[in-house]
């Protein structure tokens, strides 16, 4: 006799038992996220899991969807893509929610997407950069953070704000999907803008040393770092650089932003450079400052870190996303709402949100455009560049 989690992964009674589930169910519609709570880069995670938790707040007092208030059920993938795969099937099966959010990291997010297709739930992805997420011909997809290629893109229009100019630059990377397509991107992008293009060094996720990367590119005759990684090595790598006097100017990618260094800055004279989709310190420069500058209340209502408005933004953005999505489909059921995302068109904290299509013709996955902007840290200050 078949037990239920074999009834379940043998694809013949899952989809239309999550159908039921979820349509019968007149409780809170629960919506799933998995990210790294635990972990090399936790501090993003738990950023991103503040920001969709404080969404869900918002909906509810305004009457959630359909009546019916959120719920958001959330599990740790700590940092791991193994673990990222058993979180979503535990929120598929066992919590048997009709859409997620995840992962953070492509590699994460990359990982799970072959179980999107098997249970036929689809995930807005919110951070996770990699090109071949939504061109890898997967239907269940729909990322509301740039591309690699996007971010990479943008920043030609920005050389100018830069004194002294990038004349050549090298990269150090997080050694994983992340960081090699960021790597790829820019490389590109800034090659045909008619920048130089130097060494390349990359890292595991957990390396906490840092000289022998720094060694290597303090020895090239480039003038710009671009650095990929999470929060926590950002941070480790700026302060490393000053130790080992690099002497270069760092620009760090995908919309990470080192907090530490706000209250404890780097020595006087040492600015870092940073590509963020939101900067919390300006809600009125953003797209929708009225929508900025409530969900910054919220967040600094709870007494969080200011900095981690910067990453929280995106699981803010992602439930607004499911929540109309629920709406638009009128039930909470994961075909109805793969359906209505294509249909989603609203304002978040970065913008507009809707999607065009990527990918193999038939399979395409949703991809938003968001905004990119680069603020300068110096001494604990920051500035929009």
């Amino acid at each position: 006799m078949l037990n239920r989690r074999t009834a379940l992964l043998s694809g013949l009674a899952m989809p239309a038992l999550l159908r039921t589930a979820s349509a019968q169910s007149d409780g809170p519609i629960r919506i799933g996220m998995t990210q790294p709570l635990t972990g090399a880069v936790a501090a993003s995670g738990n950023y991103v899991a503040n920001g969709a938790k404080i969404a869900v707040e918002v909906l509810n007092r305004a009457g959630g969807v359909m009546g019916r208030p959120l719920e958001l059920i959330l599990e740790d993938n700590k940092s791991n893509p193994r673990e990222a795969v058993a979180a979503a099937e535990k929120l598929v099966l066992r919590d048997r929610v009709p859409v997620l959010i995840g992962a953070w990291s492509s590699t994460f997010t990359l990982s799970i997407m072959p179980k999107l297709l098997e249970y036929r739930v689809p995930m807005v992805v919110e951070t996770s950069s990699a090109e071949r997420i939504t061109t890898s011909g997967n239907p269940w997809v729909f990322r509301i953070a740039p591309t690699s290629a996007m971010e990479a893109e943008a920043f030609p229009g920005l050389l100018g704000k830069f004194d002294p100019p990038i004349r050549r630059i090298d990269f150090l990377s997080v050694n994983n999907d992340f960081g090699r397509g960021a790597t790829e991107k820019f490389s590109a992008a800034l090659g045909g803008a008619g920048i130089a293009i130097g060494r390349s060094e990359t890292m595991t996720p957990e390396a906490t040393d840092l000289s022998a990367q720094l060694t290597a590119l303090k020895q090239s005759d480039g003038d710009t770092v671009f650095l990929t990684t999470g929060v926590e090595q950002q941070t480790l790598m700026l302060r490393q650089a000053v130790e080992q006097r690099l002497g270069k100017r760092i620009v760090t990618t995908g919309g990470s932003f080192p907090d530490a260094l706000l209250a404890n800055p780097l020595p006087p004279g040492n600015a870092s450079f940073h590509i963020l989709f939101y900067a919390p310190w300006f809600p009125e420069r953003a797209p929708y400052p009225q929508i900025a500058e409530t969900y910054t209340a919220e967040w600094n209502r709870k007494g969080w870190e200011f900095a981690g408005l910067t990453e929280g933004f995106r699981g803010y953005d992602a439930v607004l996303t499911v929540a109309e999505a629920i709406r638009l489909a009128g039930r909470p059921e994961g075909e109805a709402i793969r359906e209505a995302l294509w249909r989603v068109d609203i304002h978040g904290v970065n913008g507009d949100i809707r999607f065009v299509k990527e990918g193999p013709a038939g399979r395409e996955s949703g991809q938003n455009r968001p905004n990119v902007s680069i603020i300068r840290l110096a001494e604990g200050r920051t500035s929009l560049l």
